[in-house]
């Protein structure tokens, strides 16, 4: 869940209030393909529960799980994804129409600043734990802050029962029992 944290405690309660008035429940069954490689993404996904895989032809590259943010750099950049999302057990997510997201944060642009400023982080600490993962430059390059390049930053920590609070709220919303 801890993805969802950069996200969650950066935005405010308003912000998360409209992300959860707009966005749509959809309950996926093993198999479904959220996101298919090569096409443009409608839409922006909060796994709820459950557990997806990102794919691309038959390599596994992740399996994300509740609190993951899913098709977020399509958003940013406007471009076809370069994997495909699945369901890997039955899973919730709630989907944001992008167009719809677009249009809100054009509108709201302090609503805008906390959004690319909570994906930016988010990708950031992404970009960073695969770095480190695979080891690219030095050994230590991308341990001196973290020993562990998936503890959370000093930052979030300050926001993290916030954070927890706002992210369990939705999932509460939109629970239905399932999920893996």
């Amino acid at each position: 869940m801890r993805k969802a944290l950069y996200i969650m405690g950066i935005l405010d309660d308003t912000d998360i209030e409209w992300l959860s008035q707009h966005g749509v429940h959809r309950t996926l069954e093993p198999g479904v393909v959220i996101i298919p490689e090569g096409v443009p993404v409608d839409s922006l996904f909060i796994v709820l529960e459950g557990v997806l895989q990102v794919y691309s032809g038959n390599l596994e590259i992740a399996k994300l799980q509740s609190g993951e943010i899913v098709g977020e750099i399509s958003f940013v950049d406007s471009r076809p994804p370069l994997a495909s999302v699945k369901a890997v057990v039955k899973s919730n997510v709630l989907a944001v129409n992008a167009e719809l997201l677009k249009t809100q944060l054009s509108k709201d642009t302090r609503f805008a600043s906390r959004f690319y400023r909570a994906v930016a982080i988010f990708l950031a600490d992404r970009l960073r734990v695969t770095t480190s993962r695979f080891g690219y430059g030095k050994g230590e390059q991308d341990t001196f802050e973290r020993e562990d390049p998936d503890e959370l930053s000093e930052e979030l920590l300050g926001s993290i029962d916030l954070a927890t609070r706002r992210f369990d709220k939705l999932q509460r919303r939109f629970s239905t029992g399932t999920g893996g």
